[in-house]
């Protein structure tokens, strides 16, 4: 993953100085021990964190324009979502005059799409703030060990400071472990919009079997649906940390002669609209698929379709804002601090706005667990500096 694989391979040149594809250079002092930016690159450090700032804040607000609209089971979501992606990706491409297509990292696309089912959910099983803390944790574990390890082909990373790393890596687990202990009250909520568009009427007037507009999350009991949300939080942000991989493999062979990644570029922002078109033809054929298992009756809801969009749209946008801070940064310090960010920005979200957390007691489990994982996201990020 992103979490400690450069994202610009680069050279020593002279001393200090280092240069990366795109020339973004920057001069490293060493002072007992601890690098720091020299004064010369300020500038550089702005620009990286005020990209870094507004990737964690879309990021960790792109699920709220959904969050109190009927979706359904989310199928017809997650496909209006990805198209807003993939409209962002392609106004990028060619504001970046259409970088070289490499298909192979369309494969980190299907695996974010994949994991990108299961949002709604999570949402309406465990709440905003719970279910993104959860997979944001399970991501970051995922992008460590995957560049740690050298995990999927990736070059593995050694780092100045194991020790700190292996302890940010534990706390992160361990506040993952915590937030399982954290009760949230999820309502339920019946739209206006209680019947999809495209539904048999009879089905809607005849009495029998569940309502249309209700799905499989809403006939399970309270610590059922609670476990659910849980472990579907966690196999996501495992998707969701391992999807990044396949550009990592393209940018770690591109300078192998004997690699058909030879010569690849090292600029991320390239690879954006390649995964943004994986991802949408996958949930294009996970919808064809729903549509074929629903005999044609798809549950589409005309009211979700521009929060779906939006929410889309921000993805798309903190996607770019993240890969344009690593330009400036380095993937080892904006992972850590992306993921680590937006599941604050969405706890808030969902314990200050939609009251999702309620009690002295849960509200101070949530806070010791978020405070362990942006504290293990520190210090991961501190490891390798």
């Amino acid at each position: 993953m992103l979490l400690t694989v450069s994202c610009n391979d680069t050279e020593k040149l002279s001393g200090q100085e280092v240069q990366g594809e795109k020339k973004h250079a920057f001069v490293i002092l060493e002072v007992h021990g601890f690098p720091f930016l020299n004064s010369t690159n300020m500038t550089n450090f702005a620009y990286g964190f005020a990209a870094n700032m507004v990737a964690v804040l879309l990021y960790g607000s792109n699920v709220v324009p959904v969050k109190r609209i009927e979706t359904g089971d989310g199928m017809f979501f997650q496909w209006v979502n990805c198209a807003g992606i993939w409209v962002v990706s392609k106004v990028g491409d060619l504001m970046l005059q259409s970088p070289k297509f490499h298909p192979f990292a369309m494969l980190g696309g299907v695996i974010w799409a994949t994991g990108n089912i299961a949002v709604v959910p999570i949402v309406k099983a465990i709440g905003l703030g719970l279910g993104i803390l959860i997979w944001g944790s399970s991501s970051l574990l995922m992008g460590w060990a995957s560049s740690r390890f050298g995990w999927f082909g990736i070059t593995a990373e050694d780092v100045s400071r194991p020790l700190l790393n292996y302890v940010g890596a534990g706390l992160c687990l361990l506040s993952g472990l915590i937030f399982f202990f954290v009760r949230t009250d999820v309502q339920l909520h019946t739209s206006s919009e209680s019947t999809p568009l495209l539904m048999d009427r009879r089905q809607n007037s005849g009495g029998y079997g569940p309502s249309s507009s209700e799905f499989w999350i809403h006939f399970m009991g309270p610590k059922s649906r609670r476990f659910m949300g849980c472990l579907l939080a966690v196999l996501s942000g495992l998707l969701y940390g391992s999807s990044f991989a396949p550009i990592l493999y393209i940018k770690s062979h591109s300078s192998c002669h004997d690699s058909i990644f030879h010569g690849a570029s090292l600029y991320d922002l390239d690879y954006v609209y390649a995964q943004c078109c994986g991802i949408f033809l996958t949930s294009t054929v996970y919808f064809v698929i729903y549509c074929a298992a629903m005999n044609n009756r798809p549950r589409v809801y005309s009211r979700a379709i521009l929060p779906a969009l939006l929410s889309g749209l921000m993805w798309a946008m903190a996607t770019y804002c993240w890969f344009l801070a690593n330009n400036y940064l380095s993937a080892v310090i904006t992972y850590p601090i992306v993921t680590a960010g937006y599941g604050l920005v969405a706890a808030l979200w969902g314990s200050l706005v939609f009251r999702e957390i309620r009690g002295f007691g849960n509200c101070f489990i949530f806070v010791l667990a978020s405070c362990v994982v942006l504290t293990g996201s520190m210090l991961t990020a501190v490891s390798n500096l």
